[in-house]
C-alpha cells in the first residue's frame, strides 16, 4: 500500500504557486479536465489560496456544467478580490452565464427551494438522538458517537467504479473516508484505488470556525454517485456511492459533528 501525506519536494506554498500557474496555462488553453486535477491538487494543501483559485475553480466548474459550485465559487472570487480583482469584470460576466444556465436547466432560486439542491439539517441522524448513538456505539461521549456514527456511513456509502447501473457492494471500495475530529477540525483521511491495484491514503484537515454546519449535498447525473460539498467554497469534498438516504444522514451527521466542533463544551 502507498501512504502519502500531501507529500510534494516543493515546500506548500511553492507548490501553491506552481500549481496556480499550471491552471492558468491549462485554462488559457482550454484543457479543462487538466485545470481540474490542478485545482484539485490546491485543494488538497493546507496552505492560504490566492484569490485567483476561487475564480479559476468557477471558470472551470462551469465549463464542466457544476453550475452551483462555479456560482460558489465566483461569488467567493468577487467577495475577496473585489473591484480590484484582475478578474473582476469576467468573474461578473461568468455569474450572469451561470443564472442563464441554471434558467435553462430549471435550476433557478425558486425551483432549488423545493427540488434543488438538498441541504442538511442539524438533527438527530437517522432519526436517532445523540444519546441512542452513544449507547449504539458504546461511545462515552456525544463527540465519539458522532464520529463512529459517520465512519459507519462512509463504510455503507463507499464508492465503487462500475459501468453498470448494478454495482458489487462487495468488491473493495474505489474511494473510501475516515473521519475524526480534533481541536477546531474535522480530519478526513481518503483511500483512493491506484490503477496498478496500490491504495494511495492522502489526509486532509477542514477547519471549522467560520464555515456554515448545513452542509450541501446532491447524487446528480445517473444517481450513481452522491456528493457532499466543502462547506468552504461550495466544491465537491466527499464523493459517495448512489444512497441517496446514507448521502443525507451522513450530511446531517459531520453537520452535527462539525457544530459541535465549533461550540466545545
Amino acid at each position: 500500500m502507498l501512504f502519502t501525506q500531501l507529500a510534494w519536494a516543493l515546500p506548500p506554498e511553492h507548490e501553491t504557486r506552481r500549481l496556480m500557474l499550471a491552471v492558468e496555462k491549462a485554462v488559457e488553453n482550454q484543457q479543462w479536465g487538466q485545470a481540474g486535477e490542478y485545482l484539485n491538487r490546491l485543494q488538497a494543501l493546507d496552505t492560504k489560496k490566492p484569490d485567483d483559485y476561487a475564480f479559476y475553480r468557477g471558470r472551470v466548474m462551469y465549463e464542466a456544467g457544476h453550475y452551483n459550485e462555479a456560482m460558489a465559487a465566483l461569488e467567493a472570487y468577487v467577495t475577496q478580490a473585489g473591484e480590484k480583482g484582475e478578474h473582476y469584470t469576467e468573474a461578473l460576466e461568468l455569474i450572469t452565464s451561470v443564472e442563464q444556465a441554471r434558467k435553462e436547466e430549471g435550476d433557478v432560486a425558486s425551483a432549488a427551494q423545493s427540488q434543488g439542491e438538498p441541504v442538511a439539517k442539524i438533527e438527530p441522524a437517522d432519526g436517532n438522538s445523540v444519546e441512542q448513538l452513544q449507547k449504539l456505539y458504546l461511545a462515552s461521549t456525544p463527540r465519539e458517537a458522532l464520529e463512529r456514527h459517520a465512519n459507519s456511513l462512509l463504510s455503507q456509502n463507499a464508492w465503487r467504479a462500475g459501468n453498470g447501473r448494478v454495482i458489487n457492494a462487495n468488491q473493495t471500495p474505489d474511494v473510501v473516508y475516515q473521519v475524526s475530529s480534533d481541536t477546531g477540525a474535522l480530519q478526513v483521511q481518503e483511500t483512493r484505488k491506484l490503477d496498478d491495484g496500490r491504495s494511495e491514503v492522502v489526509s486532509s484537515r477542514l477547519p471549522v470556525y467560520g464555515i456554515n454546519p448545513l452542509l450541501k449535498w446532491d447524487c446528480p447525473d445517473d444517481g450513481r454517485t452522491c456528493w457532499i460539498y466543502d462547506p468552504r467554497d461550495g466544491s465537491r469534498w466527499l464523493k459517495l456511492g448512489g444512497q441517496a438516504d446514507t448521502t443525507q444522514a451522513l450530511a446531517r451527521t459531520l453537520g452535527d459533528l462539525i457544530r459541535r466542533l465549533q461550540s466545545p463544551s
